[in-house]
């Protein structure tokens, strides 16, 4: 038999299910994780939070993930971004949306997420965040990366570490020059709901210690503590000039955080990401509208976008105005998903509802999504090999792929529970032979 030549596209896609079955080499470098937190303020203990206090943020393992579905990735996210640039597309989302999403601002909304499934027939977006977490921590692990001897695959990072930190920072600044602001963004809250007790709060310590080496003074904060006074948001004495907003109160509609949806309305600080970017991007009924051919179509999109979306996007129907009957004899096809969802929070595998559960997700606002099985790395825990399910998220801005990680985990949802699960570096595998790489592949 010959070899496989570069013009194999197939070759990428068996070559990473290969590797993820077969390669447990350690990818995460603890010690030179341990070296670049040391070069932070408070660094060993923001390395005890990660790595001890949260055993299962990051994983040891790399995901081995083929060019070309890299590349089908970036091709379903620009298709999806044609789609929420057409005036038909926002207008049908905003009839839905809450209120305050309906005032547009000029920022564009920072850190979406696009979570993919790598089903049989290529990748399959699951669903859009707005407040996509990890793009940091991710950014830390690539850092911290150790390459496979017998693997020389790259790392699916467009630059190096030191740019990719210098582009998170320049999107900030984008984000405070978008809105009308010709001085130097000099302040930016960080906001969450009681952010000490939340499971990312050594990333909101990493963006307050890289925006403080930008000259950008940061504090993590409750949205309890920002209060609006004289035209400006302010944290104690300190003028705020944007909010990193890290709330899953996607519509800022809680009483808790009017001072904040106030600022936001009055465009007293930039609110970033905010709610007419959830609304346009995340809320779980418009995958409804991105996987209905006749909605498509009367967009009046070019064939291929709407051919890509029916493809690369997993069929989601709103369960308002199903028939309920038929829908639980459908149940084991269907994920269940609520509409406002985040975090997997409320969602159920089909063939894991009672009948109660189900009673109470027809009363309420959800939708369904055709399961897309997700593909599997196997990873040696102690003497034994077990199996863990990956999905693959884009951190996206302004159109643009800026990095990529895997989420690694068992059960029916990311949890961030599974042992040696976690975050993990994606490596790509590209579509050509490597080295004296044989037809074995």
């Amino acid at each position: 038999m010959s070899r496989m030549t570069v013009f194999d596209h197939n070759l990428g896609l068996r070559r990473a299910e290969q590797l993820n079955r077969d390669c447990h080499c350690v990818s995460l470098s603890r010690p030179q994780l341990r070296r670049q937190l040391a070069q932070q303020p408070d660094g060993e203990r923001l390395f005890k939070m990660i790595t001890e206090e949260r055993p299962h943020l990051l994983s040891d393992a790399a995901v081995f993930v083929a060019e070309s579905s890299l590349q089908r990735q970036r091709e379903i996210i620009e298709a999806l971004e044609r789609v929420i640039a057409h005036p038909g597309y926002r207008q049908q989302v905003l009839s839905y949306a809450p209120q305050a999403a309906r005032f547009q601002p000029k920022a564009r909304g920072v850190f979406l997420g696009f979570d993919f499934h790598l089903g049989q027939d290529g990748p399959k977006l699951i669903e859009i965040n707005t407040n996509a977490g990890g793009a940091l921590i991710n950014l830390l692990m690539a850092s911290a990366h150790s390459a496979c001897d017998s693997c020389p695959c790259s790392l699916a990072f467009p630059d190096s570490p030191v740019q990719a930190a210098l582009a998170i920072v320049a999107m900030f600044r984008n984000e405070w020059r978008l809105s009308g602001n010709q001085r130097p963004l000099a302040s930016i809250a960080i906001v969450d709901e009681q952010p000490n007790r939340q499971y990312m709060l050594p990333e909101f310590l990493l963006f307050q210690n890289l925006f403080a080496g930008h000259r950008i003074q940061a504090v993590i904060c409750d949205p309890a503590e920002l209060q609006l006074r004289a035209g400006r948001l302010w944290h104690g004495e300190l003028a705020i000039d944007l909010v990193y907003n890290r709330l899953t109160d996607f519509g800022l509609e809680q009483p808790a955080h009017r001072q904040l949806l106030q600022a936001y309305l009055d465009q007293a600080a930039v609110v970033t990401p905010h709610p007419h970017s959830h609304a346009l991007y995340a809320d779980k009924r418009n995958l409804a509208l991105l996987t209905d051919a006749e909605f498509l179509r009367s967009l009046g999109l070019d064939e291929r976008t709407q051919a890509v979306l029916l493809d690369g996007v997993a069929k989601t129907l709103k369960v308002a105005g199903m028939d309920a009957d038929s829908l639980w004899q459908q149940r084991k096809q269907w994920f269940f998903k609520p509409a406002k969802g985040y975090g997997s929070k409320a969602a159920y595998r089909g063939d894991k509802l009672t009948r109660r559960v189900f009673g109470d997700i027809v009363a309420a606002d959800y939708v369904v999504q055709a399961i897309v099985q997700p593909s599997e790395r196997q990873w040696q825990i102690g003497e034994e090999t077990t199996e863990l399910k990956l999905d693959i998220r884009n951190y996206v801005y302004d159109g643009r792929v800026q990095s990529v990680c895997a989420r690694l985990y068992q059960g029916q949802t990311t949890n961030f529970r599974t042992v040696g699960g976690g975050f993990a570096n994606v490596v790509v595998v590209p579509e050509r032979p490597l080295g004296n790489e044989s037809e074995a592949f």
